[in-house]
């Protein structure tokens, strides 16, 4: 593809260079429905809750990636859905300017069919983050038919993500499978388990908690049938 080599000799020659920090602004609109916004922060929040602790990288969504090797925000840009860019500063950016971002691309980008953009996220989007990007693995999931569908770049060539049992694909650079849960695309962890919400390890803690009341006051109540006082122990 002419595009992607001429860019990948564009970038080369401006890689070395230092250039002065700008504050490109994201131009993209609004996601397509509720279900979509609805699953896009639940990536979001699901990832960062999980990676608390870091501060390595960079997860965010319906955010314009600026990638001219002429520093044009008016040429070569994308707004994938969610991605996440590994071992960078942990910080609010307005964008993803790559000349700005030691000329790193996103190592994970997921991307929420609909029907204006399905076409696009199958084809070109998918031909830019495989030729241009060079993004390891890519997504895409619809919120409304739950279609989902990954891919590996291996030699340079995009490969189909065999599912396991459960249905769900192996993020080589999350380190993380990614699967449907309850009609949502969630992450879960090599061993199975679901990457919980904040307000889901909350609920869970608390059905714990009250587990741990009912059982001991049941303790109690056997006790006192055996005419022993509980509070004397």
């Amino acid at each position: 593809m002419t595009i992607a080599k001429d860019l990948e000799r564009s970038q080369q020659e401006w890689v070395e260079i230092e250039y002065p920090p700008s504050d490109l602004e994201s131009q993209e609109l609004p996601l397509e429905s509720e279900l979509h916004l609805r699953q896009l922060l639940l990536l979001i929040q699901t990832l960062e809750y999980l990676w608390k602790d870091r501060q390595d990288f960079y997860a965010f969504g319906n955010l314009t990636i600026y990638y001219s090797p002429n520093q044009k925000k008016s040429e070569y840009f994308r707004g994938p859905d969610f991605f996440v860019v590994l071992n960078t500063e942990r910080k609010p950016r307005k964008s993803w300017v790559v000349w700005e971002e030691d000329g790193k691309y996103p190592h994970v980008i997921i991307e929420l069919l609909s029907n204006s953009t399905a076409k696009v996220d199958r084809t070109e989007k998918k031909q830019i983050y495989q030729e241009i990007f060079r993004t390891p693995d890519y997504f895409w999931f619809s919120p409304d038919t739950l279609e989902f569908q990954g891919f590996h770049l291996v030699d340079g060539k995009y490969q189909d993500i065999h599912p396991n049992e459960q249905g769900w694909l192996w993020s080589q650079q999350l380190q993380l499978f990614i699967g449907i849960y309850e009609h949502k695309l969630r992450f879960f962890t090599p061993e199975g388990t679901l990457v919980p919400t904040p307000e889901e390890t909350a609920q869970t803690t608390q059905q714990k908690l009250e587990l741990e009341r009912q059982q001991t006051e049941k303790l109690a109540a056997k006790l006192r049938e055996l005419n022993i006082d509980p509070d004397s122990l």
